[in-house]
């Protein structure tokens, strides 16, 4: 059965719930907002039923949307559910970070209260996080700032693996409540700006009501809002600013006057705003800040239109997605490597080496291009290649060090150019540089497992990784593929360079490891590959393993125990 702990089962959930954030955003009115709501749960969380609770004006919770079961929708839809009954169960169960969940044995209790509610039927659970037909799960939704106003509850049901969420989906829920909270918020604001503008628009006896209705609705706005010049040599200047977008900026308004957006925002993201200045245009930048840093925001544009003279300015709304940001980034980062030990995991490994591949066989001998491309990655390389002294310059504790196969911090772009990888002769050294793939399986670990438990053999895999880790050079790779095998890539070597790295890195390995006041040893086997064009990224690694056999085999077992 498929947990959530696996790699492609979290990537899967994180494109999931990535798409269903998008969709959010895409709704116009808010009751299109609550619909999509209902609908991303059911869509790309893993439930059968949603529901939709929205608090009203007076406080009581209102089912505002229903996706999953027509009858249920019809059942439920428009029923209201009193605040202190609603404020009882949350305060009930268990607390998953803002999420409650009632279990059954506990939930009983509230059979009879006024909260609209569906029943379901099933069998009985069969094993401990098996999912009761009288469970109940609730994430509320606050609205965005620091006061913690509750917007709404979403309510699932029927988790379609028949499970109760482990840490994972969770999470995922919990993140997609606070997503649908800025949206529900966002949508509010949208209609409360709209209604504004027609009323400048189509009042021309209540101007000065409407402008102040519209001056309140924009200084007071939780999120930045700002308006700026359309057309003419002012084009994109900044006329207005509101205190939260001056706040954000950690810029006074009388400041902000003196630029446009295209001044602020980061140089990378330039092409993004140009392309983002038509009506509901939307666009994910980042913001200089007074300090020099910069912060993710997300805007949405609106254009104000004279009816008589055309399009005058542009409203444009600046939400603070700066922790979204940084949890996706968290969140890809635990989808691509391994959770005991920090090392990129088997599906970020494959994605590197793929970057590196292309269909094209190799020719032979490579190119004068790809010759020159070589000789300036050795002269990058010479000052902190593999010597004699073993130094190999700074560390960035993932394995993965950010000069040698084409990936920034963020985007993990491959290089503009590709450069055709070939493989040096293991017979005869003609001076070729190709992309070494050192595969490692460790010898004796099972043996560790089976006489001093498993927390002793997670504490020997991480000390491994960390000297293999140390062992190998800015730009090469060192990853988990499972279990007890761990891959290397390391570029612009040639077969001996690999071959001494290989003995390096096993004698790093050999030497006895301290695991809670004992010493104990593992041996290693290590199989060389080469990565070459024409190849896939099966065929690599499966050449790399086979070599790793026939070298495991070609020694006893005992000097393979003792390194």
């Amino acid at each position: 059965m498929e947990t959530e702990s696996e790699p492609y089962v979290r990537l899967a959930t994180l494109r999931q719930l990535h798409q269903v954030v998008a969709e959010l955003n895409t709704a116009r009115s808010l009751a299109d907002t609550l619909q999509t709501v209902a609908d991303g749960v059911v869509a790309g969380l893993g439930y059968e039923l949603a529901c939709v609770n929205l608090v009203r004006p007076d406080g009581d919770l209102v089912v505002a949307a229903f996706a999953g079961s027509a009858a249920a929708e019809a059942l439920i839809t428009g029923r209201v559910g009193s605040r202190a009954s609603w404020e009882r169960r949350l305060s009930m169960g268990e607390g998953w970070g803002d999420l409650r969940f009632i279990p059954h044995t506990e939930g009983w209790v509230l059979m009879e209260d006024d909260v609209p509610q569906w029943h379901t039927d099933g069998p009985e659970p069969r094993f401990e996080d098996e999912w009761h037909p009288q469970d109940r799960l609730y994430a509320p939704m606050y609205a965005s700032g620091g006061g913690r106003e509750l917007l709404g509850v979403i309510s699932v049901d029927r988790p379609r693996n028949g499970r109760r969420p482990g840490p994972w989906g969770q999470e995922a829920l919990q993140m997609y409540a606070s997503q649908a909270g800025i949206a529900i918020s966002n949508a509010r604001l949208r209609a409360n700006m709209q209604r504004a503008l027609v009323r400048l628009e189509r009042e021309q006896q209540a101007l000065r009501a409407s402008e102040e209705s519209f001056r309140q609705a924009f200084e007071y706005a939780p999120s930045g809002m700002a308006i700026a010049e359309m057309g003419g040599d002012q084009h994109g200047r900044l006329l207005r600013t509101n205190d939260a977008l001056c706040r954000l900026l950690g810029r006074p308004a009388s400041a902000m006057r003196r630029y446009a957006f295209a001044d602020l925002v980061h140089p990378d993201d330039v092409g993004t705003l140009l392309r983002t200045s038509a009506e509901g245009g939307r666009a994910e930048i980042r913001l200089s800040r007074r300090d020099g840093s910069y912060v993710w925001v997300s805007l949405r544009n609106s254009v104000v239109a004279d009816t008589a003279d055309g399009p005058r300015f542009l409203l444009t709304h600046v939400e603070d997605i700066e922790d979204r940001k940084r949890h996706e980034l968290q969140l890809a980062h635990r989808a691509s490597h391994d959770a005991l030990t920090g090392l990129p995991n088997s599906a970020e490994l494959r994605a590197r080496l793929s970057a590196r591949l292309c269909e094209r066989p190799e020719a032979g001998r490579p190119s004068d291009v790809d010759a020159l491309d070589a000789a300036y990655e050795e002269a990058v390389y010479a000052g902190d290649g593999y010597g004699g002294d073993g130094r190999h310059g700074d560390r960035h504790g993932d394995g993965y060090h950010d000069d040698g196969f084409g990936f920034d911090a963020v985007g993990s772009r491959p290089y503009d150019h590709h450069v055709h990888m070939v493989a040096p002769d293991d017979e005869y050294d003609d001076g070729t540089k190709g992309l070494a793939v050192l595969f490692c399986d460790l010898d004796g670990f099972k043996s560790i497992n089976d006489r001093f438990g498993h927390q002793t053999g997670d504490a020997v895999l991480v000390e491994v990784a960390r000297r293999l880790t140390t062992g190998v050079r800015d730009g090469d790779t060192v990853a988990r593929l499972g279990g007890d095998e761990f891959v290397v890539l390391a570029d612009g070597l040639g077969a001996a360079d690999a071959a001494d790295l290989a003995v390096r890195l096993r004698n790093a390995i050999i030497l006895p490891i301290r695991v809670g006041g004992r010493g104990v040893r593992v041996g290693a086997s290590f199989g060389i590959g080469w990565a070459s064009c024409g190849m896939s990224v099966d065929e690599v690694l499966t050449s790399a393993d086979q070599r790793m056999y026939v070298e495991k085999r070609s020694r006893s077992k005992v000097h393979r125990r003792a390194g």
